[in-house]
């Protein structure tokens, strides 16, 4: 198991921890009369772990976006000043053999010998970045988990604090598929502006070949192709009118199969699977 799901699943244990800890910890200050609380205990228990759970998790993810590029130039900066002076292209499959070296996917007895010693300072710092990250994350969780507790007291607004957390935990995730949309577009519509720039729209829009052999080389034969899309939406309608030909009739049987003669109890069973498929 790799670091980084070692540290989640410590993780998850402290934050389980944080849980049962805000909640004894709430019924504790009250002596038992749950009734004096705010909320209910089980909102200081979600309280406590949100405090344990959320700034660990931000720093995890800060952590394991940011280390790939850090190591890489720690890696480049120990390098020697004639690789480091190599252009961009023949620097970047040095970096390349040297990662395939330290992960094993090639024998380091063929290697050179700068590679080699590369490759076991690439190793050593991801071991360093693996054991920092481990007690950085941890450290933030207990500090968290302890100052969660330190706040638990009966006038805490538990249940508003936690509903404000769930609600900018979900106002970010659709915030994501929003801008994940938005992404998708965009790129379509710019690699749509490229291919357009080569091929005319009256040639994409009314041609009668799809022959679409373009040359990844400049010295490449067979520099040109066809890009109709006549034949694809074609194609695309007389696939869709076969797979009509066939789901049409069947799907209609089977509805009035189990609407009108199908007996109550297969009704119930074969539904619900049919929805869900």
């Amino acid at each position: 198991m790799s670091a980084p799901l070692i540290v989640v699943a410590t993780l998850l244990v402290l934050t389980a921890v944080g849980f049962y800890m805000g909640r004894s910890r709430a019924v504790s200050t009250v002596s038992g009369r749950v009734r004096e609380l705010h909320s209910l205990p089980g909102y200081y228990g979600y309280y406590v772990a949100i405090w344990c759970g959320i700034p660990a998790l931000l720093v995890l993810g800060a952590w394991l976006a940011l280390e790939p590029t850090i190591i890489e130039s720690m890696l480049i900066s120990g390098l020697s000043e004639t690789a480091r002076d190599l252009t961009p292209q023949r620097l970047g499959l040095m970096i390349n053999d040297i990662r395939n070296v330290a992960d094993g996917n090639v024998s380091s007895a063929g290697a050179e010998p700068a590679i080699r010693a590369a490759a076991d300072r690439l190793n050593s710092l991801r071991q360093i970045s693996s054991i920092a990250l481990a007690v950085v994350v941890l450290a933030v969780a207990i500090a968290g988990l302890t100052y969660g507790r330190h706040l638990v007291a009966p006038k805490l607004r538990a249940r508003n604090n936690v509903e404000k957390v769930v609600t900018v935990v979900l106002i970010a995730c659709s915030t994501v598929a929003i801008l994940t949309t938005f992404g998708i577009v965009m790129s379509l519509i710019f690699e749509a502006g490229r291919f357009f720039t080569k091929v005319s729209p009256a040639e994409f829009l009314f041609g009668l070949e799809w022959s679409p052999q373009t040359a990844l080389r400049e010295d490449q034969v067979g520099s040109s192709g066809a890009f109709g899309a006549i034949p694809l939406l074609a194609g695309t309608m007389l696939i869709s009118f076969i797979a009509m030909c066939v789901a049409a009739p069947v799907g209609l049987l089977a509805a009035i199969y189990m609407s009108e003669y199908a007996h109550s109890k297969v009704r119930a069973a074969v539904k619900p699977m049919l929805e869900i498929l």
